[in-house]
């Protein structure tokens, strides 16, 4: 009788399979985990959405402020800032007014 699945077709069946799963894990690994970990060992971050090895940016850098300085004591400096800025544009406008009133006053007379 002849078998469809005698010992030597099995065998190159599981040869296969072995061969292919191999090749699936070895490809797998080249695909997915060696770029993530040459990237970490640059210093950079692994994006696994993207799949894209990005450098982080130092966040002083953005911002513009000291590295010592914290996000609460930059914010009061700008804002104490803001308020010189708003002083000296407060100063010009009664500056302009009062100059305005000494004109109209100048020709009134």
């Amino acid at each position: 009788m002849n078998r469809l699945l005698t010992m030597k077709r099995l065998s190159i069946l599981f040869a296969a399979l072995f061969v292919v799963g191999v090749g699936g894990l070895m490809g797998y690994k080249a695909l997915v985990t060696e770029p993530n970990e040459r990237c970490q060992a640059k210093g950079q971050w692994w994006d696994p959405e993207g799949q894209e090895c990005v450098t982080p940016i130092f966040l002083p850098d953005i911002t513009g402020r000291p590295i010592d300085q914290s996000r609460a004591e930059a914010s009061a400096e700008k804002n104490r800032e803001l308020v010189e800025i708003e002083d000296a544009l407060a100063a010009q406008r009664r500056a302009a007014a009062a100059d305005t009133a000494r004109q109209r006053q100048a020709l009134e007379n």
